[in-house]
C-alpha cells in the first residue's frame, strides 16, 4: 500500500541558503511521524511546502500514491492535510465556532455560519477525539492548551486525515503537553496520521512511531523509535555527542543580590497576581522559579526587572530599596533580562542584528560619541557577539525577525551577558529551542553563576528547573508554596507542589502566606 503522503527530492532555496536539499519524507496511515532537527534544520520549511505555503524549486509530492499539485493551503485542505502552526491563527474576539468556520463557504452569505447546527457538529468532533472545547467560548477566555485544541478541531472539521503539528508543546505546561499526547493517541487510533515537528527528545520517544532527522536542510536518517535512543537522536541532530545531563560544580553563594520582602502585585486586569512573596537570591547561585503558567511567573519576571509596579512590599538590589523605580534604574544597578517572549520584548524584529545587539546601551560609549551613533563600533560589537555566541545569520544587517528561535534567543542572551550583570533574570530561556541551542543556553547560564552572577531562572520545564537550580521556589496562585533543595525532591513531588498540593498531600492553602 502506498504511503498516505510521500515527498520526493524536495529542494527549497531562499536567497543565500538552501533550506531543503533533495529531501525524501513519507507518512504512513495511522502513525505519528516525528520530524526532528535543530532550529534552522529545515523542518518547518519542508512542512510549509507540503501545506502549500511554499512552492518547491525541485521535487514532487504524492498523496495516496498519486501526484499532488499543492499550490496553496486550500489545495492541501482539499487533499485532507491540516496544519497547526506554532503561533496560533485565531481571532481572540471570535468564539471557538466562529474561528473554526472562518474562511469556509457559508450558507448565510457574507456572514459566518456559526449556527446551532455548526456548534453541534463541532461538539460531536470534540467529543469523538476528546478535545473538550466549548464551541460557544471566546478564544480570549481559553488557556493556551485549549486554544491549541481549537486549532486541531479546525483542521478536523475541514476533513483532515493528516495533521501537521509545528512545535506543539513549545508554549504548553507539562500537564497540557501530557493531555495533547493523549489526544494524539486517540487520533491515530481512529485512523488519523500525525507529523510532529519538534526538538524535544523525551516527547519524540514517548509519542512517535517513526522519526526523521534533518540537519542543515539535509536528511540524516529515518528510524523506528524502538530501534534508537535519545543519545543517538541527539548525535544525528547536532552532528556530535550532546551532554543531555547538565554537570555543574557545587554552589558557593555569596551576599544577597536580589531580595523580595512581602511583595504583592496585580495583573493587567487589576487582580492579585503575586501575594506576599519573600525570597532572597544570592550572588553565585541559580534560583529556580517553578510553576504552571498563569500562577504569577510573568508578573514576578516583570516586578524584578522594573516593568511592573508592586502594590505592597519591597524590592532590593544589593540591599538598596528600588521598589517601583523605573526599569532603567534596575538596568543601571546591574539587572539584565532574558524575557519569556523574546520576539515581543527581547528583540525589535524590523531592526537589524547590529541595532538589536546594543539595545539598552546604544547611548553609551563606545557606541555613541557626542550624540552621534558610531556605526563602526556597533558593527564590530555585533560581529563579535555573533561569532562568540554562535548566532547563525547571513550578516549583521539581517533583520532580527528573520532569525530562527534558537538564534534569536542566543542573540538576546549574548547582549544581556555582555553587559556584565550582577543579576540575570532568565525567563523561559530554552522555550522552543532545539537540543543544541538548549545545551548552549544552559551552559552559559551556569557560567554566569560560576562567575558570581545571581541568576533567577523562571521556567515551566521541570527537568530544567531540577537540573539547573541550586534552590527552587514553587509558585501556586501567586504564592510561594515552598522553597526546596532540588537534590531532595523529585519531579513528581515538584509537580504536586505546582498543583498546590504539598508532598504530604495537604492542600497548599494550609501553609502560611509568605512561607519562604
Amino acid at each position: 500500500m502506498a504511503p498516505l503522503v510521500e515527498m520526493r527530492n524536495i529542494t527549497k532555496r531562499f536567497p543565500g541558503v538552501v533550506a531543503n536539499d533533495r529531501l525524501h519524507f513519507s507518512v504512513e496511515g495511522s502513525e505519528v511521524h516525528a520530524l526532528l532537527g535543530e532550529n534552522g534544520a529545515g523542518k518547518t520549511t519542508l512542512m510549509n511546502v507540503l501545506y502549500g505555503l511554499y512552492q518547491p524549486d525541485e521535487g514532487e509530492i504524492l498523496v495516496d500514491g498519486r501526484p499532488a499539485h499543492i499550490h496553496s493551503p486550500h489545495d492541501a485542505i482539499e487533499l485532507g492535510l491540516g496544519m497547526v502552526h506554532q503561533h496560533f491563527q485565531l481571532v481572540p474576539t471570535f468564539t471557538v465556532a466562529e474561528n473554526i468556520v472562518l474562511g469556509m463557504p457559508s450558507r448565510r452569505g457574507p456572514f459566518l455560519d456559526a449556527s446551532r447546527h455548526t456548534n453541534r457538529q463541532i461538539q460531536k468532533i470534540s467529543d469523538q477525539y476528546g478535545l473538550q472545547v466549548n464551541p460557544e467560548s471566546y478564544i480570549w477566555q481559553l488557556s493556551v492548551g485549549e486554544q491549541q485544541r481549537v486549532e486541531i478541531l479546525k483542521a478536523l472539521y475541514r476533513g483532515a486525515r493528516l495533521l501537521i503539528l509545528d512545535e506543539p508543546t513549545a508554549v504548553l505546561t507539562p500537564q497540557e503537553a501530557e493531555r495533547l499526547f493523549q489526544i494524539l493517541a486517540t487520533l491515530t487510533d481512529q485512523g488519523k496520521s500525525i507529523i510532529l515537528i519538534t526538538h524535544k527528545l523525551d516527547e519524540v520517544m514517548a509519542a512517535s512511531d517513526r522519526i526523521t532527522v534533518l540537519r542543515d536542510g539535509r536528511l540524516v536518517d529515518t528510524v523506528e523509535r524502538a530501534n534508537t535512543t535519545k543519545s543517538a537522536l541527539a548525535r544525528m541532530m547536532v552532528g556530535r555527542d550532546v551532554l543531555l545531563k547538565l554537570e555543574k560544580p557545587a554552589v558557593c553563594a555569596g551576599a544577597p543580590a536580589l531580595q523580595l520582602q512581602g511583595v504583592s502585585s496585580d495583573d493587567d486586569r487589576g487582580l492579585p497576581a503575586l501575594r506576599d512573596i519573600s525570597l532572597e537570591l544570592c550572588n553565585g547561585e541559580i534560583f529556580g522559579i517553578a510553576g504552571v503558567d498563569g500562577n504569577g511567573q510573568a508578573e514576578l519576571e516583570e516586578v524584578v526587572t522594573g516593568l511592573r509596579r508592586v502594590t505592597d512590599g519591597q524590592v532590593l538590589i544589593a540591599g538598596e530599596d528600588i521598589t517601583n523605580k523605573p526599569a532603567r534604574q534596575f538596568n543601571d544597578r546591574g539587572v539584565t533580562h532574558v524575557p519569556s517572549d523574546r520576539q515581543r520584548c527581547g528583540l525589535v524584529s524590523d531592526m537589524t542584528l547590529a541595532e538589536n545587539s546594543v539595545l539598552g546601551e546604544v547611548e553609551q560609549a563606545p557606541f555613541t560619541r557626542r550624540g552621534l551613533l558610531r556605526s563602526g563600533a556597533i558593527s564590530s560589537h555585533c560581529a563579535r557577539l555573533l561569532a562568540e555566541y554562535d548566532v547563525r545569520a547571513a550578516d549583521i544587517s539581517t533583520q532580527a525577525g528573520k532569525l530562527s528561535g534558537g538564534n534569536a534567543q542566543k542573540l538576546v542572551l549574548a547582549r544581556e551577558i555582555e553587559r556584565r550583570p550582577d543579576v540575570l533574570v532568565a525567563a523561559q530561556p530554552t522555550r522552543g529551542l532545539d537540543i543544541g541551542a538548549t545545551e548552549y543556553v544552559r551552559r552559559k547560564l551556569v557560567e554566569q553563576r560560576d562567575a558570581g552572577c545571581a541568576v533567577l531562572l523562571i521556567s515551566t520545564e521541570l527537568e530544567e528547573i531540577l537540573s539547573m537550580s541550586d534552590r527552587i521556589a514553587v509558585l501556586f496562585e501567586g504564592r510561594i508554596v515552598d522553597i526546596v533543595d532540588p537534590t531532595l525532591v523529585n519531579m513528581e513531588q515538584l509537580g504536586l507542589m505546582m498543583a498546590g498540593v504539598m508532598p504530604d498531600k495537604q492542600p497548599a492553602a494550609t501553609a502560611t502566606e509568605g512561607d519562604a
